[in-house]
């Protein structure tokens, strides 16, 4: 059960590697930066729920 949840914590941090480099570079405003980090966040929290859910 905890590996499972180490490999969830390291696929989460690999697809933020990934996407925070484009994502900043298209985020230049700052109210649209904060809209987009809402998004990411409200998509991340489903993430970890649908995971545990099902763990």
């Amino acid at each position: 059960m905890i590996m499972q949840e180490i490999m969830s914590a390291i696929f989460l941090i690999a697809v933020l590697f990934l996407v925070l480099p484009s994502f900043l570079n298209t985020n230049r405003k700052r109210k649209q930066l904060i809209k987009n980090l809402f998004i990411w966040t409200i998509i991340v929290l489903i993430i970890v729920v649908i995971i545990n859910l099902f763990i």
